[in-house]
């Protein structure tokens, strides 16, 4: 444990401080919004638009956020003369006014402004005239707001907004730093100061798509099954400028992202790696050091044994520390620098505003969901990848690589499984009245199925008393092969249906238990493993089970280091890291790396990532995984 912590403190004194990437301005002594806002080429209202508190609180080494619009206020130089003396000078013979006006730089209309009696007069020699002298004075044209407040409408999105007024999401992000996640009807945002008839026109039956980087037509066919000819007639603009990253499209609302699961073969990246470039990777974990005291070892260690997180965080550190080792050996170099967050979005946010990120090929975590959104929308500007370890986001931006997948796929995968099954098997559906819902639905997929809801309480009916008779089994549990789906998140009823399920169990009766959703109701002291082994258990899961007699060159490691065996977070710290990298060893980039075409796989985890369409990436890698012989393992 020790090590551990020392580990951690020498990792966490890496920290490197730079500027952030958007524009910003520190003030300096003397300055003035006017003098800012000329020096930008903005007008103080667009300054005033993103800084709402300057217009109250001004003052030195504060900073200011500077509009970084689709308008751009080009100077226009127009130069004029300013008078500033004469020259005197006597014409020699065989002077000209010509002659003059060439070694002086000045125009003959000029020389006879200055000397009228040149108007009746030719020059003679002899004559002392005055030469007028100039300075060139450049002024600009007068700027317009580049940014103009624009009020959120039902049903609009962050897409809409940005496709009506020609940008990029990340555009309107970045006139908007404080923009909410989720935008609502009545919200005022910063837009682009265009003219009306600019305004692209919103229509609700379409749908609106952005771009990804190197994204073509072909993948768009595939994507959205829209030709090249179907999206430049939907925006004509495409014609002159082709696709370009960030621009957002106009589609038919009948479009939709495909979320049927798609089954890939596990690829070995081994032999994919070509960009042995080091990878700049960031740790965001809430190690909450300030809160050690390393003088202290014997209190640290009881610290780090009573509390939950930092168990879990320090875990998940050394998994990834032995990814690194192991994408090491195989001539991926990694440059790491580890961020202690504190659980806090004030710290996160400190860490964003010290430090520059541009440069970063991924950053994993925060795993606070304040903190873990504040990075994502502050890194979308760059495009940089944030990778969910060990949480799902709010909100899955198109920077966001969620890497738990989604409980409605994860429902879909076991219900595909059990039909994939060829052999005649009979369904039988048990649920509690609050899964009555999805349980109907689970009906529908196997409309032969019978169902069995849980008795109400007898002296409130509307009330659950979660409980079967016996003889409700036995009216739908025959001989042969029957598989029952128990649905529920009540502990007791499953420890009560388990029981009896596995009593029917015999010879000739063979009985297959699984659910969509296995939760806390399906764990406990009173939850025999004998029993769910007994009854075959299958659920879906993130995660399996290593193979313990298999030979696992990453479990040798950690019981060699520590004498004991992984623990899943452990696992998970190493597969998520070590999948990292071996992506961006394989391509320019992780949105480069064929990420729905490739599913990986290493201790515990598995991963195939897929673009949803109107944001991130979401692993749609999932285990069916069965209790066997008091094992867990996969059963496919």
């Amino acid at each position: 444990m020790k090590k551990i912590l020392a580990i951690i403190l020498i990792a966490v004194t890496t920290f490197v401080s730079a500027q952030q990437k958007y524009i910003e301005h520190t003030v300096q002594p003397g300055e003035t919004i006017k003098s800012i806002a000329k020096a930008y080429l903005v007008t103080p209202f667009d300054i005033y638009a993103l800084n709402p508190d300057a217009q109250r609180k001004f003052q030195p080494n504060s900073v200011l956020i500077i509009p970084n619009s689709k308008i751009k206020n080009a100077p226009i130089e127009e130069e004029s003369k300013e008078l500033t003396g004469y020259t005197t000078h006597k014409v020699k013979r065989k002077e000209t006014l010509y002659g003059l006006t060439q070694k002086y730089g000045v125009s003959e209309e000029e020389i006879k402004k200055a000397n009228r009696f040149l108007y009746a007069n030719n020059l003679k020699k002899g004559d002392k005239i005055r030469i007028p002298r100039y300075k060139t004075v450049s002024s600009k044209q007068t700027l317009t707001n580049t940014v103009k407040k624009y009020t959120v409408q039902p049903k609009e999105g962050k897409w809409r907004i940005a496709y009506k007024f020609g940008i990029s999401v990340a555009d309107l992000e970045a006139l908007n730093p404080f923009m909410k996640d989720t935008i609502q009807p009545g919200d005022e945002l910063n837009v682009p100061n265009i003219q009306d008839q600019e305004e692209k026109e919103i229509e609700s039956e379409f749908g609106y798509y952005e771009v990804l980087p190197k994204e073509g037509f072909y993948r768009l066919k595939v994507k959205l099954n829209l030709t090249q000819e179907q999206l430049e007639h939907l925006n004509p603009e495409l014609k002159e400028t082709g696709l370009k990253a960030g621009m957002v499209l106009k589609i038919p609302g009948t479009v939709k992202g495909t979320s049927e699961l798609e089954t890939v073969s596990t690829t070995n990246l081994k032999t994919n790696l070509t960009n042995f470039k080091t990878k700049k990777i960031a740790l965001m974990m809430p190690y909450r050091l300030d809160r050690i005291d390393v003088d202290a070892v014997e209190e640290t260690k009881e610290m780090m044994k009573n509390n939950n997180l930092l168990s879990t965080v320090l875990e998940f550190h050394i998994g990834v520390m032995m990814a690194l080792d192991s994408a090491k050996q195989l001539g991926i170099s990694t440059d790491l620098k580890v961020f202690d967050t504190r659980y806090n979005v004030a710290k996160t946010n400190d860490i964003l505003v010290e430090n520059d990120f541009s440069d970063y090929d991924a950053v994993i975590g925060p795993i606070e969901e304040k903190s873990f959104s504040r990075v994502a929308m502050s890194l979308k500007r760059d495009n940089i990848p944030v990778i969910a370890a060990m949480t799902k986001p709010s909100e899955l931006l198109s920077n966001v690589f969620q890497t738990l997948p989604e409980e409605k796929l994860m429902r879909q995968a076991m219900i595909n499984f059990v039909k994939a099954d060829s052999s005649q098997t009979k369904v039988v559906i048990i649920s509690d009245h609050a899964h009555r819902t999805s349980s109907e639905a689970l009906k529908q997929e196997f409309p032969n199925a019978k169902i069995i809801y849980s008795r109400p309480d007898k002296k409130n009916k509307s009330k659950d008393a979660f409980f079967i008779y016996h003889t409700d089994l036995q009216n739908v549990i025959s001989a042969g092969k029957t598989l029952v789906f128990l649905e529920t998140d009540n502990y007791n009823y499953s420890t009560s249906v388990i029981s009896m399920l596995n009593g029917l169990v015999g010879p000739k009766t063979d009985i297959i238990l699984a659910t969509l959703d296995k939760g806390k109701a399906f764990e406990g002291k009173d939850i025999d493993n004998n029993n769910l082994s007994n009854l075959h258990f299958h659920y879906p899961s993130v995660r399996k089970d290593y193979d313990e007699a298999s030979s696992n060159g990453f479990v040798k490691a950690y019981r060699a280091e520590y004498g004991v065996s992984p623990s899943k977070y452990v696992a998970r710290g190493f597969d998520i890291t070590l999948d990292l990298l071996m992506r961006l060893a394989s391509a320019e980039n992780l949105y480069d790396s064929n990420l729905e075409a490739i599913e990986t796989e290493y201790v515990e985890n598995k991963f195939r990532y897929k673009k949803t369409l109107f944001g991130g990436y979401i692993n749609e890698a999932i285990y069916i995984v069965k209790y066997d012989n008091l094992k867990i393992i996969d059963a496919n």
